[in-house]
């Protein structure tokens, strides 16, 4: 039997209703389970000023926030605070962040951003997402980080960890470009929610659910909803 044209476009829409509420239930659902297992999160970059945070995140790419966590102690003996960053010569910081990774260019951009914070901010930095873009070396992933954990805004951090899970579950159909993955995100994670379940899936990914080795499926908190499950 032909369905008329109409029909068509109904069941198309009610297909696609019931899709999202799924993928809504099914993030409320995780949240739940992911807050009682891991109760305390936060960031995993040590720092005790804002600025800290800037410098930790940008020598975070592509290198492990333990050590990086390592390293910035012996960056901050040596230049305490934002004016002595912003006045330290970029080869001098470059020699003490070299064991991150791309030592030159998050030198570069680390000296660039403190200049501005000195500048324009008075050491402080910029409480909104568009003005921390616009820093040296900040990107979405930094920008959503500063602003969820610093001013305790709604932020979702894209990190690999993140991508990696979100897809994993379901609540993401293959998406790995990092903002595409935050915007389908914003669809069905609560604001209010997303900074620590951001946080949550870092330990998870940590713990259980890996990326070199085989997932722990067997421990996982979410085993019996998650459709990756014995991967």
């Amino acid at each position: 039997m032909r369905i008329p044209a109409f029909r068509k476009c109904l069941f198309v829409i009610i297909e696609i209703e019931e899709y999202n509420m799924t993928k809504d239930k099914l993030a409320l659902e995780i949240i739940e389970r992911l807050k009682k297992e891991y109760p305390d999160v936060g960031c995993t970059l040590d720092y005790d000023q804002a600025w800290k945070l800037l410098v930790s995140v940008r020598l975070a790419a592509q290198c492990t926030d333990a050590r990086v966590n390592v390293v910035v102690q012996d960056l901050y003996e040596k230049y305490p605070d934002v004016n002595a960053l912003a006045e330290a010569d970029p080869a001098d910081i470059e020699a003490i962040v070299r064991p991150c990774g791309l030592g030159r260019s998050k030198a570069r951009d680390i000296s660039a951003c403190m200049k501005i914070l000195r500048d324009e901010y008075g050491g402080g930095i910029p409480d909104n997402f568009k003005a921390l873009m616009k820093l040296p070396g900040v990107g979405r992933k930094s920008a959503n980080l500063v602003m969820g954990d610093v001013f305790g805004e709604p932020a979702i951090v894209t990190d690999t960890h993140c991508i990696r899970l979100v897809n994993r579950m379901g609540l993401v159909d293959q998406i790995k470009d990092p903002k595409k993955v935050e915007m389908a995100l914003w669809e069905i994670i609560p604001p209010e929610e997303g900074s620590d379940f951001c946080h949550r899936l870092v330990f998870l990914g940590r713990d259980i659910c890996t990326a070199r080795t085989k997932p722990h499926c067997e421990v996982c908190c979410l085993k019996d909803i998650c459709p990756k499950e014995g991967l």
